[in-house]
């Protein structure tokens, strides 16, 4: 059914005349609509977002990080000499001051300004948008690491604790409600084989060998915008996700999904595989950016968090399989499983270039002086 937003916008702090709304971007959770409005200015463009309230069950704990996090980068992006409306989110406020207008009948919706002159890549077009993109996420944490204040809330509690998610694994295939196990042995020998990896990073955290940060959590090469003239990333977007967390947990997320050669659900496992020449890219990007605020330990487990990441999204499609399809949407039948072997090859890829992939981190991780 279609969203007639006209009487949501009119509660946001908007100096225009509101003309026309249209969907718009690829996202899957929130929905999302590119509004143009009349100004004494000329027409200008908003974005308008439903949050996802099913899956983000605390929208006003979300918005709160994300108006703590856009104001601290406002701030940072001011004193560097930058253009706050262009490098980082603009949070229009309702008309009573908050970030967010909530509805009769229990929606969330916020408002941004829409940043011009640049855009987001669903395919990237060669691997300079690549060291960009990668780039941006590097300074993005950088930027944020020092947020005052109290620790963010969890939107999503324990959303990379590997270790509970291996538990959770177990239990679903110990019940095996579906009776689907006897018949992906490989795939359950795969991940129990992996146990230790699935614990390694929280590990650290307990022992303070690593410190927690803060986070972005959908490092998507996508959820940066690169800019139409210069060709630099200018923005990260898509902040639901951003709490506490381990810098490693987007360095591994985005080589996850931006170093594969081939779809998530590919079911040609001989398409699949893992690029070092897109790691090393993403890897480049990423510490130029990023290694003046690492400490080393974080750095030494940048190869390892590449295959973490892939490792507990497979584990992941795997647990759902196995529980049903709760979670992920499917379109066919086996559609988690072959989400699952996917990721499970790279693994086995990653795990046989790792050497590569440490040498990798080790050129571009050293830091000058």
């Amino acid at each position: 059914m279609a969203i007639d937003i006209k009487p949501i916008v009119k509660n946001f702090k908007i100096d225009g005349e509101f003309i026309e709304s249209a969907p718009y971007g690829s996202g899957h959770i929130n929905d999302t609509f590119c509004a143009y409005y009349q100004t004494l200015q000329g027409k200008v463009r908003y974005i308008h977002q439903r949050i996802n309230h099913n899956i983000f069950k605390k929208p006003e704990e979300l918005m709160e990080n994300i108006e703590r996090v856009t104001t601290h980068l406002r701030g940072k992006i001011e004193a560097a000499g930058g253009n706050p409306l262009r490098e980082t989110l603009q949070i229009v406020p309702a008309l009573d001051g908050k970030s967010f207008y909530r509805t009769d009948d229990g929606n969330y919706w916020r408002t941004y300004l829409f940043i011009e002159g640049a855009k987001t890549y669903d395919v990237v077009p060669n691997l300079d948008v690549v060291y960009e993109a990668s780039k941006s996420f590097g300074r993005f944490q950088k930027q944020i690491a020092d947020v005052p204040g109290k620790r963010l809330h969890e939107t999503i509690p324990n959303f990379h604790d590997t270790r509970s998610r291996f538990k959770a694994f177990q239990e679903v295939l110990s019940k095996d409600t579906k009776n689907r196990a006897a018949s992906v042995n490989a795939e359950v020998d795969f991940v129990l084989k992996r146990e230790q990896d699935a614990s390694r990073l929280v590990d650290m955290l307990e022992r303070g060998t690593i410190p927690e940060r803060i986070t972005h959590n959908d490092t998507k090469l996508n959820n940066v915008m690169i800019d139409d003239v210069t060709g630099k990333g200018i923005c990260v977007i898509d902040l639901d996700t951003i709490m506490p967390g381990l810098p490693m947990y987007d360095f591994g997320d985005s080589v996850r999904i931006g170093a594969s050669t081939a779809p998530e659900d590919e079911q040609d496992l001989s398409k699949v595989s893992f690029s070092i020449d897109m790691f090393e890219r993403l890897t480049h990007g990423y510490l130029d950016a990023a290694r003046e605020f690492l400490i080393p330990a974080e750095v030494g487990e940048l190869a390892f968090s590449a295959k973490l990441l892939t490792f507990e999204c497979g584990m992941r499609f795997l647990t759902d399989h196995l529980n049903g399809d709760v979670y992920f949407k499917i379109k066919r039948e086996n559609h988690n499983l072959d989400r699952a072997r996917t990721q499970f090859k790279m693994v086995s890829v990653m795990e046989s270039q790792m050497d590569k992939m440490l040498a990798v981190v080790a050129k571009y991780g050293r830091k000058e002086g």
